[in-house]
C-alpha cells in the first residue's frame, strides 16, 4: 500500500471518503418527511418582492420550502420582518433572513482589494461578533426562526447560545456559499459547531458533491444557477443527478435573475425567478420522475 492509499484508508477511519465519489452512487439519506429535494429560493430582498414571488409560484402550481434574504437583517425595518415572517406562515415556508455585519460593509476596504477578497463576508472583530448575535436576537424577537451565517466563529458562538437558551432553540443556520467551503472534511466541521444545512461553492462538480454527501446528514443547499458575478452559470440538466447523489437537497433556483447575490430584486424579477423554479422543476419530472419532493409546509 502506497502513501496515498494509506492517506485514503486513514480518511475513511475519520468518518470521511477516501476521495470524490466518481461512481456517483446515490444517497439514501432524507429529509425527516423521506423527500429527497426542495425549492429554496434566494434573493428576495423585502416582503412585497416576496410575495410576488409566493403568488407566482402558486400561479405554476408549485411551491417553496425557503425564501432567503440575501442582503442582511439590518436592511429591513421591523415591519419588512414582520411582514416577511407572516407570509412564511401563510405560505407555509421557511424565512432565511442573512446575517447583516459582514467584511463587505465594516469599515475596512481590504475586502475591496484584490488580495482582501478572500475574507468574502467574514466578521472582522469581536464587535462584529457582538453585532451579528443582535442581528439575529432582533430577527428572533420578531419571529423568524432561519439565518444565513457567512462566518464559522459566528455559526460556533451562535450554536452555543442556541444551546443555553440565550436565542430560541428551534433558531437554524444555513452556511452560505460565500463562505468558501467546497470539501467532505470542511463541510463535517461545519456540520459539527451548529450548521443545519450547508451551501458548498457553487461550481462544485458532482463527484465532490456525492463525496460531501457521505460525510454528513444535513441538507446540502446547492445553486441551480448563479447570477453574472459568481459565473453566471445554469445547472439545470444536473439536478436530476444532484438530488440523487446528494439528498437532501435544497435546489437554490432564480439566481441567474439577479446581477449579484445581493442583488435588489423587484416585483418582476421575483415572477422570474418563479420561472426558473418551472424550468427546473421540467428537468425532475423528465429525467427523474420517481424523486420525492417534499410536501408542501415540510420545514426544516
Amino acid at each position: 500500500m502506497n502513501s496515498m492509499d494509506k492517506t485514503r484508508e486513514f480518511l475513511k477511519t475519520i468518518g470521511l471518503p477516501g476521495g470524490d465519489a466518481y461512481d456517483l452512487p446515490e444517497s439514501k439519506k432524507r429529509f425527516k418527511d423521506n423527500g429527497q429535494y426542495r425549492f429554496e429560493v434566494p434573493g428576495i430582498q423585502g416582503p412585497k418582492v416576496m410575495r410576488a414571488l409566493l403568488e407566482a409560484m402558486d400561479s405554476y402550481g408549485l411551491y417553496l420550502h425557503r425564501v432567503t434574504q440575501t442582503q442582511g437583517i439590518m436592511r429591513l425595518t421591523d415591519e419588512e420582518i414582520e411582514r416577511m415572517v407572516e407570509l412564511a406562515h401563510k405560505w407555509e415556508t421557511d424565512l432565511i433572513l442573512a446575517i447583516g455585519p459582514r467584511a463587505t460593509t465594516d469599515t475596512s476596504a481590504s475586502v475591496h482589494t484584490e488580495e482582501g477578497v478572500r475574507m468574502g463576508y467574514r466578521l472582522r472583530g469581536q464587535e462584529q461578533i457582538v453585532r451579528a448575535v443582535e442581528d439575529v436576537k432582533r430577527a428572533a424577537g420578531i419571529g423568524c426562526r432561519g439565518f444565513l451565517v457567512y462566518d464559522e466563529g459566528c455559526l460556533w458562538v451562535l450554536d452555543q447560545m442556541r444551546k443555553e437558551g440565550e436565542i430560541p432553540a428551534d433558531c437554524h443556520f444555513k452556511v452560505s456559499a460565500h463562505a468558501g467551503h467546497g470539501n467532505p472534511a470542511s463541510a463535517k466541521v461545519l456540520e459539527s459547531i451548529g450548521a443545519d444545512s450547508i451551501n458548498p461553492v457553487r461550481d462544485i462538480q458532482l463527484q465532490m458533491l456525492a463525496a460531501m454527501r457521505q460525510a454528513v446528514d444535513c441538507p446540502i443547499d446547492i445553486h441551480t444557477e448563479n447570477p453574472k458575478s459568481t459565473g453566471g452559470f445554469i445547472r439545470h440538466y444536473e439536478v436530476p443527478d444532484m438530488i440523487r447523489i446528494a439528498a437532501p437537497l435544497y435546489l437554490k433556483t432564480g439566481g441567474s435573475v439577479a446581477a449579484t447575490h445581493s442583488w435588489d430584486s423587484t416585483e418582476d424579477d421575483a415572477r422570474k425567478r418563479a420561472k426558473q423554479c418551472v424550468l427546473v422543476k421540467r428537468m425532475i419530472d423528465e429525467y427523474y420522475p420517481e424523486a420525492v419532493w417534499s410536501p408542501k409546509g415540510s420545514l426544516i
